[in-house]
């Protein structure tokens, strides 16, 4: 069994916003491979698809609390469906990395991002994978990424972050076929 978990803000306000491109990204994934429709949780406080991909048992989730504590439900879920944490794939932004960037990691600190702070402080671990998508352009410069980070993107940068998504997509679809470490060779490619 392997969990996916986008990590993203409830509510209609934080729909757009850059904290929330995890839930965008699988959002898009689960309409790409025929999951079923999310379905919410009391349980685990998230949003959850669930369907085989061949002989593996794939589960979605969105969590329903707020980014800095989605360790709750990343612990819930893991605990419940008893999913060990190198099963475990987090989709979240990176303010270090550009709009047009992508990067599959595993077993790395935070860097600050208090969702997955959350989620390494819940589970005592930091061995999991992480598919970091870059939410910074260009031209700005960051003076308060707690303020930054709940901003919607640009007409402009939605562009980007469609062929972001995609692209995420892609990389989700490699990790599930073909492992993390081709999928990391494949995608995180010097540019």
């Amino acid at each position: 069994m392997i969990l996916i978990v986008g990590l993203g803000n409830p509510g209609i306000k934080y729909k757009r916003t850059r904290h929330n491109i995890g839930f965008r990204v699988l959002d898009k994934f689960q309409k790409e491979n025929d999951f079923p429709d999310f379905k919410s949780s009391k349980k685990f406080s998230a949003l959850t698809s669930k369907k085989n991909i061949g002989k593996e048992r794939i589960i979605l989730s969105k969590s329903e609390t707020f980014m800095n504590s989605s360790g709750q439900t990343v612990k819930k879920l893991t605990t419940y469906y008893s999913i060990p944490f190198i099963n475990l794939i987090i989709v979240h932004d990176d303010i270090d990395l550009l709009l047009d960037k992508m990067r599959i990691s595993k077993n790395r600190g935070s860097a600050g991002h208090k969702g997955v702070e959350s989620i390494i402080k819940e589970l005592g671990s930091k061995n999991f994978a992480r598919l970091r998508i870059g939410i910074r352009n260009q031209k700005s410069k960051v003076k308060n990424s707690e303020k930054f980070v709940l901003k919607n993107f640009t007409k402009k940068e939605e562009k980007i972050v469609e062929k972001i998504i995609k692209e995420s997509c892609s990389a989700l679809k490699m990790i599930l076929s073909k492992g993390l470490e081709k999928a990391m060779n494949e995608f995180n490619k010097n540019d």
